[in-house]
């Protein structure tokens, strides 16, 4: 037991502080401050899902916002027609799981290549867009929910508890929520990636070719990564218009699809945690910058990405534990060889 713990430190101490602040927080933050920070929570949870696809089955998704999108719409309509969120919370995984999937056979098994792959998934958010910010008026409307277009859609219910529809979540509850479902995505993607498939996967994005000279179906293996990566990513826009009662085409926008790789590319796109660190902290960034008029958040988390591509091309994440925590460790055993010698010469 002492070796698995030792063997998996890192994991455990994500878990350790991860339950410390899900715990913590609600007890020493106002309101307020709860709020952003589950904001922050499941632009992580969004976060996870292209670093999944991206960064360990080597499929670049340009438009990952269109998954993001339909799991805020499909949770905003459902959940308005049906008045609870039990089967609304399902289908907005459900729904851009199946469009991820019908999408992927297309394209993996149709052999497109990376490039046009990300061409196509940009233009199908496009459409998206342009397509749902042109439904207003009381014509557009899906059952009794009206899309609103460019408007958006107001006043859609909250979370509730389980069959409940008249015990909605506080935001208290709300917080608690995101950021465990935050540590089941994380630690489930992490037992994932340890199994068969998750070490095909990666062999996939290393060397597919290889990989199916060795007998295994890489598209399968594509196709399948791509839908979970929707799935999760339905899931983040289900807890975003959940948490802000709203939802705007802005969700399909190519500005949202561009952020994420943003994250991405701060935090580390080959591992799990640099993509939670990279939202948190962009996104933290874009709500200061907003506050105030000299600066265009654009502009800003442009300069970021440059930045990054430029000088830190694997994130903060890998440049820490590949090249920081060795010079710490290097610097602590030169301090600590010169002891064995004094002793030494004393004796």
């Amino acid at each position: 037991m002492t070796d698995l713990i030792r063997a998996n430190r890192g994991l455990v101490a994500v878990g350790v502080i991860g339950l410390g602040l899900l715990i913590g927080l609600p007890l020493v933050l106002d309101l307020y401050t709860l709020l952003q920070i589950t904001f922050y929570v499941i632009f992580a949870i969004l976060a996870l899902s292209l670093a999944f696809i991206w960064g360990y089955g080597g499929i670049l998704c340009f438009g990952h916002s269109v998954f993001f999108g339909l799991g805020a719409y499909a949770y905003a309509v459902s959940v308005i027609n049906i008045g609870e969120s039990t089967l609304p919370f399902l289908i907005a995984m459900a729904l851009p799981a199946a469009f991820a999937a019908g999408l992927g056979y297309f394209m993996f098994y149709g052999r497109i290549s990376d490039v046009y792959v990300g061409v196509i998934t940009l233009t199908v958010t496009l459409i998206f867009y342009n397509v749902v910010n042109s439904t207003a008026g009381p014509r557009y409307h899906i059952g009794e929910a009206l899309l609103g277009g460019f408007n958006g859609m107001p006043n859609v219910p909250s979370l509730n508890v389980p069959f409940q529809p008249d015990n909605t979540l506080e935001p208290e509850g709300m917080f608690i929520l995101c950021g465990a479902i935050l540590l089941i995505v994380y630690f489930g993607l992490h037992a994932l990636l340890r199994t068969r498939f998750g070490r095909v996967l990666v062999a996939v994005r290393e060397n597919e070719q290889r990989v199916e000279f060795l007998g295994y179906d890489s598209r399968l293996h594509k196709l399948i990564a791509f839908a979970i990566g929707g799935a999760l990513a339905g899931l983040a826009g289900c807890l975003f218009t959940a948490w802000g009662n709203f939802v705007s085409p802005t969700a399909f926008s190519v500005v949202q699809s561009a952020q994420i790789i943003i994250w991405l590319m701060v935090g580390g796109p080959g591992t799990l945690l640099g993509p939670v660190i990279g939202a948190m902290f962009i996104s933290w960034l874009t709500v200061k910058i907003g506050t105030q008029q000299t600066i265009n958040a654009n502009v800003v988390l442009g300069g970021i990405l440059l930045v990054f591509v430029l000088l830190v091309p694997k994130g903060i994440a890998p440049m820490v534990s590949e090249r920081l925590v060795p010079w710490l460790l290097s610097l602590r055993q030169t301090q600590a060889s010169p002891r064995p010698v004094a002793q030494e010469r004393k004796a």
